[in-house]
């Protein structure tokens, strides 16, 4: 590339960058300064629009205000610009030397380097900055494939993993500008008004465009883009039909069951091979994920069905079909995504008698928590099969309580001397 053409770029994208801004903090931002005292490579990858970007833009505001880094020892650079089409793995020491001739830095630097697995040879050029210049490296990608392969070998040691996902019930009500103290939990009308934002926040999901502008239609152009542009452009699939049926049909039934047999059967291919290429694509972009039975059989574990939830509830929804929309199964999937936030390992679990639970966190060798999750418990029957399940869970895995987390209930009941405890949805969010 032309080296003035890049030094116009540098300046462009990096006034864009540190300029003003209006930008809803994220909870990852707590961990800014820690971040930039590493060494490593910060890899933000996640889903599609899900603030990768602005979560780069915030730590670059964050080190100029709050650490008096100088401006000049900022590089912020968006390679999903077309006008990067051209460049080529030389240019990379181009792109270096312009820097330093328009921005004259002194001391440590720090480059921010948006989508940079579009380029040739990005993981070389940051694995050489690595180790011969005083550079922090923070980096996005839309795909968790970009640091597998010859990327990972290339930086294995010199990464730090970021996933970030939409808004979490916190972050949504910082976007919509609702605070609360520990009072106002006690009241009535704290809990109403928490209770009330969170309906908005099961209907809205939590991608933050989607939420400023409060339109469902932009929840379908991302769904687009990520099947089209991050799934059959990338891997350069040929049956369009066979991956969308797919998708729409997980996204219309969160949480169910599915085997790779009957996935197969319902887009109607003739390999179980294709179904589970295509639900790993799903993955590695950040859209579907398994959610697989525990035993400590990992043969039964493979041979059993998972459950697939969607990384935003609210996306799922705008490309489900209406007619099966679940207020139970969209409270379940929420509680999945909070889970996956707080980086837990998550199972589901069915025991002999078919008594189940719907979510197992384990921590090492160890099962340390089990949740249910249902819309209400107010019918007897609902409740004994809640209750069984928490309570067979409990049995299994030496746990003195389960969780059953509902739209509004609270409270605790001792059941064969198993703490139950009842709480909303919105109220272990907000924890």
């Amino acid at each position: 590339m032309d080296k003035r053409k890049l030094s116009e770029l540098l300046v462009e994208h990096k006034e864009k960058a540190i300029g003003d801004h209006a930008f809803t903090p994220r909870e990852i931002l707590a961990q800014a300064a820690d971040m930039a005292r590493q060494k490593e490579i910060h890899v933000i990858t996640g889903v599609r629009r899900s603030g990768k970007s602005t979560l780069m833009r915030l730590i670059a505001h964050y080190l100029i205000r709050e650490k008096n880094v100088p401006r000049e020892n900022i590089l912020y650079l968006n390679f999903e610009d077309d006008r990067f089409a051209e460049f080529k793995t030389p240019d990379f020491q181009t792109l270096y030397e312009s820097y330093l001739e328009v921005e004259s830095p002194s001391g440590r630097k720090y480059f921010f380097l948006d989508e940079i697995q579009n380029l040739p040879g990005w993981h070389r050029w940051l694995n050489r900055l690595y180790e011969f210049e005083d550079v922090k490296l923070f980096i996005t990608g839309s795909n968790s494939s970009m640091m597998k392969g010859e990327a990972a070998m290339s930086l294995t040691g010199r990464n730090r993993l970021i996933t970030l996902y939409p808004f979490s019930f916190r972050e949504y009500a910082a976007a919509c500008n609702v605070t609360w103290t520990e009072r106002d939990l006690l009241t009535g009308e704290g809990k109403a008004k928490l209770s009330r934002l969170f309906g908005r926040y099961a209907q809205e999901g939590g991608f933050p465009e989607a939420v400023r502008q409060q339109d469902p239609d932009i929840l379908r152009h991302y769904f687009g883009d990520i099947v089209y542009r991050d799934i059959v452009a990338r891997y350069g699939l040929r049956n369009v039909r066979e991956i969308r049926e797919l998708a729409l049909y997980l996204a219309s039934n969160l949480s169910c069951l599915a085997s790779y047999k009957k996935l197969k059967d319902t887009i109607a291919v003739n390999s179980l091979t294709t179904v589970k290429n295509y639900l790993g694509y799903f993955e590695d972009v950040y859209l579907f994920f398994p959610v697989n039975l525990f035993d400590y059989s990992l043969k039964r574990q493979m041979y059993n069905p998972s459950k697939i939830y969607c990384v935003d509830h609210a996306l799922a929804a705008a490309m489900a079909f209406k007619f099966s929309a679940d207020t139970g199964r969209i409270l379940e999937n929420i509680v999945f995504s909070e889970l996956k936030r707080r980086g837990c390992e998550i199972y589901y679990w069915k025991d002999k008698n078919g008594k189940e639970v719907d979510f197992l966190i384990r921590q090492g060798q160890e099962i340390t928590a089990a949740l249910q999750v249902c819309q209400d418990i107010d019918t007897s029957e609902t409740r004994k099969r809640e209750i069984s399940g928490a309570l067979a869970a409990a049995a299994a895995f030496g746990l003195s309580e389960a969780k059953i987390l509902t739209t509004d209930r609270e409270g605790e009941e001792i059941h064969k001397g198993v703490r139950i405890l009842y709480e909303p949805v919105w109220r272990w969010l907000i924890h």
